[in-house]
C-alpha cells in the first residue's frame, strides 16, 4: 500500500508497504505413524509404573489422563521426561512419591512422540509435541 504524504510548503512522497506478517510456525501433526511410535515407546518406558489404562498408581506414580501437567505446559511435561521427578511431586493436589528417573537418553523424536501420544490418549485431547520443541527444552538446559 502506498501512502501519499502532503506536508504544508510543499509536497513530499512517501512509500510505505506493509509488512507481510511471518507465517507461524506449524504445528506438529498429530500422525498415525507418530502415534504407533509413541505407543510403543510408551510400553518400552512409561508403562510399568502409569499402567497400560494411564492410570498410574494412587500416592505413588501420578495418572496421565487430564492431568495439568499433561494437558498444559508442554515445556514443563519435557522437563519431566528429561529430567525426572523426585521429592514427593504434587500434581492437581495430589502427592505422587515415587521417584521419576529422567528419561533424557531418549532422542528429541521419541520424545515428542510418547508425549504426542500421551496428550491424545486416555481421554486427552491435546496438541502435539514436535521434537523441535524437545530440542529447545534440551539445549536450554545445558
Amino acid at each position: 500500500m502506498i501512502l501519499l504524504i502532503l506536508a504544508t510548503g510543499g509536497i513530499k512522497l512517501s512509500a510505505q508497504t506493509k509488512s507481510k506478517p511471518k507465517p507461524a510456525a506449524k504445528p506438529a501433526l498429530i500422525t498415525a505413524a507418530v502415534m504407533a511410535n509413541g505407543k510403543k515407546i510408551y510400553g518400552q518406558y512409561c508403562l510399568a509404573c502409569h499402567m497400560e489404562d494411564g492410570g498410574g498408581v494412587p500416592n505413588m506414580n501420578p495418572p496421565l489422563s487430564k492431568t495439568s501437567y499433561v494437558l498444559g505446559d508442554k515445556t514443563r511435561l519435557i522437563k519431566v521426561v528429561l529430567n525426572g521427578l523426585s521429592d514427593g511431586a504434587e500434581i492437581d493436589g495430589e502427592t505422587y512419591t515415587n521417584v521419576m528417573a529422567p528419561h533424557n537418553f531418549l532422542k528429541d523424536q521419541e520424545i515428542a512422540d510418547v508425549l504426542t501420544f500421551i496428550r491424545n490418549s486416555y481421554g486427552n485431547k491435546a496438541s502435539a509435541v514436535s521434537a523441535a520443541e524437545v530440542k529447545t527444552v534440551r539445549a536450554a538446559k545445558k
